[in-house]
């Protein structure tokens, strides 16, 4: 198989620098200085064993590579407001023998959120979900960091519609042979529903900086209750803490220092555009669909859309004054 990893961001780069080291066969896709910076100089990529260059090859959309494989697998991992013109973009290509990308090739959605699966369900006659535990930090162009150990990360895998199959097994043995635990579920959404949760915080990190605080906590713990509100109001199923925690203590530790994650990355890189949308947004949309209120995560959407667009630098607001406007919008809910 040949992955095709269609935003070789800070998740995307590790996946394919990892599969390129224990031998795949790897494609980056990349864009602007990033791309340019991997083309001159390789894949920059640090991990827990330690910094590597990889070159694999490089390219800015489907047409510099020409007509697909037929064992190609496409790994989708740019941020999801950016989802809709990669799916179109790839969808659309020829595979050798006939048929297009959309027809005859597997995309899995390796992103936050779970908004992805379905836009891809769309287009796409074979769609992967993975719940993705990776932290990384992508802020230079071409240099990216992975520090997590003994694994570089977690990988939760399978079908977006739910169960696994061949495609889903190969790909879990070739990400376990690169560094990573891929477990197979049989209901993936279930997981990236539970990762959701987690990051609802990104907003708040990405406007008030990493650095962990109580009232940072408070106001997480505030917009997750709107979740589980919700998600039980639209009977979303969600993997447990202790599920959670029994799949991931002490095989992704992360050393200290390590920087802010996401969103706090996309404000700091200056990208224009956070997730925001697609995570407390998330939670928003389901909240109007089923008639309950939520406040918290309407501001930290809020916020963190006027941080993206008005360039603003990451962290630049205080805890309190964040905390002020949710207080506000919760007295008017």
């Amino acid at each position: 198989m040949r992955y095709i990893i269609i935003g070789a961001g800070a998740v995307g780069a590790t996946i394919g620098g990892r599969l390129a080291e224990a031998g795949g066969e790897v494609v980056l896709v990349a864009r602007g200085a990033h791309a340019q910076a991997l083309r001159a100089d390789g894949l920059r990529l640090t991990t827990a064993d330690g910094e590597r260059v990889h070159r694999p090859p490089v390219v800015t959309g489907p047409d510099e590579l020409g007509e697909l494989r037929p064992d190609d697998v496409l790994l989708l991992s740019v941020k999801s407001q950016d989802a809709i013109a990669a799916l179109d973009a790839w969808g659309d290509a020829g595979v050798a023998g006939g048929g297009t990308a959309a027809q005859r090739l597997p995309v899995l959605c390796a992103q936050n959120g779970v908004e992805s699966e379905r836009l891809a369900l769309r287009r796409f006659a074979r769609v992967y979900g993975v719940c993705v535990w990776l932290p990384a930090t992508f802020l230079e162009p071409g240099v990216v960091s992975a520090l997590c150990t003994p694994l570089t990360g977690i990988l939760h895998l399978g079908r977006a519609a739910g169960g696994t199959d061949a495609l889903s097994r190969a790909v879990a043995e070739d990400l376990g042979k690169a560094g990573f635990e891929a477990p197979l579920v049989e209901d993936v959404m279930r997981w990236k529903y539970a990762k959701l949760l987690g990051n609802l915080g990104n907003a708040i990190q990405a406007t008030t900086g990493p650095e962990p605080e109580p009232a940072k906590a408070a106001l997480l713990l505030r917009a997750v209750r709107e979740a589980k509100a919700v998600f039980g109001a639209a009977g979303i199923a969600y993997a447990s803490d202790a599920e959670q925690s029994q799949a991931r203590d002490g095989k992704v530790d992360q050393p200290p220092g390590v920087r802010g994650g996401s969103s706090w990355q996309s404000l700091a890189r200056g990208t224009g555009s956070v997730e925001a949308d697609y995570l407390n947004g998330e939670i928003c949309l389901l909240g109007r669909l089923h008639g309950i209120p939520t406040p918290v995560n309407d501001v930290l959407r809020h916020a963190a859309n006027i941080f993206a667009r008005e360039s603003l630098p990451p962290g630049a607001m205080s805890i309190e004054d964040l905390t002020n406007l949710a207080d506000e919008a919760a007295t008017r809910a």
